[in-house]
Formats: C-alpha cells, structure tokens, sequence
C-alpha cells in the first residue's frame, strides 16, 4: 500500500515547495484562479476533509507533529509530505501558520448545476456575497444544517479561496456547488426542477419564512449585506420571505441568515 513520503525541507527556497509560497501575496497567491489556481488546505481537521474529496491533494507541508496528526488519514495516499520546521514553514508561506501543515490540490472541473443538485432539497443561492468569510461560513451552515448544495449567481466571491476553504473547515470541499450559467434568468432551471424559489429579504411586508417555504425542494435566495438581493432577481422567484427580527434592527449578517433559513426547513422537515 503507498503512505505519504516525508521529505526534510531546511530551504525555504527549496523548489519543491513553491506552490505553497506567498500565500498572503495579494498578486502571487497559488490559490488565484488566473494563476496556478490551487486549492490550499489549512489546518488538520480541514486536510482531513480535502483527502475524503473530489480535491485530492498532490503535496503537503507541514511541521511534524502534523505529520503524525495525519498518519492514519494519508496511509494508501501517495503524495509528498514535505515536513520542515515551523520557521522555515513561516518563510515559505509569508507568515506564521498556527495550524502546523498545508496541502495543495488542483482545482477539477467544475460541477454543473444539474451535478450540483443530483441529491439536494434545500439550495442556497448567492448574488453578490464578494466575502470570503461569509462563503465560508454559509458552506459550514449548510453541511451542519443539510442544505445540499450552493450555487452562485452574479458577483460572488470565488469559494475555493484560501480563507474561504478555512473558515467552511473544508465544508467548501464537500458540499456540492456550482454556478448558473445566466443570472437571473439561470433560475428558471431550478423551478423547473421542482424547486421553490424564495428571496429572503427584511422586507416587513414580506412572508414569513416559517409559513412561505412550503415546496418539498426549495431554492433560497441571499443577497450581499448591506444591498441585499436585486430587484431582478426578487422578481425571478416565487415568494418574498423575511425572518422575524426585533424592532429597530434592519438585517442579519448573511451566513446567519442562511443557517436560520437552513434550520427552519430542517425543522419542518
């Protein structure tokens, strides 16, 4: 059976590790999908996660008691664990990793829609969530609370970015996603695959979202804080649905409104 080689690394400019250098590079960043368009792991329980995906990783970095972290995990896996100390892991990366080991995948073709929804009941669409950590969040709410898939609309931010990775704790990695091709017009697909399409919105003339989410599949529609959903795209759904919120409050970060939303349908569920 193949194990994971452990290759010493006291170089920082040791060749073999420069697809892990400059993660913090605004412009240099391995993880950029105009560049090398890596997927970076961070961290044991999100390596974990990238080795049990469709991202399998084709090398590692990591300090050793990382190494010993994962043994169970990368046995019958064959790809370099490159082991080094925690400051020549710091000059490689351009910053101090607390969590101790990296690994690198590449990026595989993306999932289509149909792919993406093969066994989802619940959906979350995004337009225009650019944060990082609220893509995150939103795919650790929807592997915790049994959305089945995201899918992007218009000006969201690439989920397969480092920090995104690290804050889904590697949620991205397994839940299934996908972009629609037309926005807003690529929901039409949704409803014709039986699914309920719902703007959450704090509109107080909106339904509530505990009386409006009455399909057996259902689509929820999420906006960028701040702006919120276009108006186009209310217009593409069904129903119009808020979550009830005390006087004098006017949203709810966007990741908190997805879990809500993801809990309510598996409350009626």
């Amino acid at each position: 059976m193949p194990v994971a080689e452990v290759i010493d690394i006291d170089d920082p400019a040791d060749p073999r590790v420069a697809d892990f250098r400059d993660l913090n590079s605004a412009d240099r960043r391995p993880d950029l999908p105009g560049r090398k368009g890596l997927v970076i792991a961070e961290g044991v329980v999100v390596v974990q996660r990238m080795l049990a995906s469709r991202f399998p990783p084709f090398a590692l970095l990591g300090v050793g008691r990382r190494y010993e972290s994962l043994a169970a995990d990368l046995a019958g896996v064959d790809v370099p664990y490159y082991r080094a100390t925690a400051e020549v892991m710091a000059e490689v990366v351009g910053f101090h990793l607390n969590r101790g080991v990296l690994a690198a995948a590449r990026r595989p073709p993306e999932l289509s829609v149909d792919e993406a929804l093969v066994e989802a009941r619940t959906v979350a669409v995004l337009e225009g969530v650019n944060d990082h950590e609220n893509i995150g969040s939103i795919f650790r709410n929807a592997a915790g609370l049994g959305a089945g898939a995201v899918l992007f609309g218009d000006r969201c931010a690439d989920p397969l970015y480092r920090r995104a990775v690290r804050v889904s704790m590697g949620h991205v990695l397994r839940v299934p996603f996908a972009h629609l091709p037309h926005w807003p017009e690529g929901l039409e697909s949704l409803r014709a695959k039986g699914f309920q399409i719902i703007a959450l919105t704090p509109d107080p003339a909106a339904a509530n979202l505990a009386t409006a989410a009455t399909g057996d599949r259902v689509a929820l529609l999420l906006g960028a804080e701040g702006p919120g959903l276009t108006e186009a795209a209310m217009r593409a759904t069904d129903v119009r649905a808020r979550i009830p919120m005390t006087p004098g409050t006017d949203s709810l970060n966007v990741a908190t409104a997805a879990a809500l939303a993801f809990y309510e349908r598996v409350r009626i569920s």
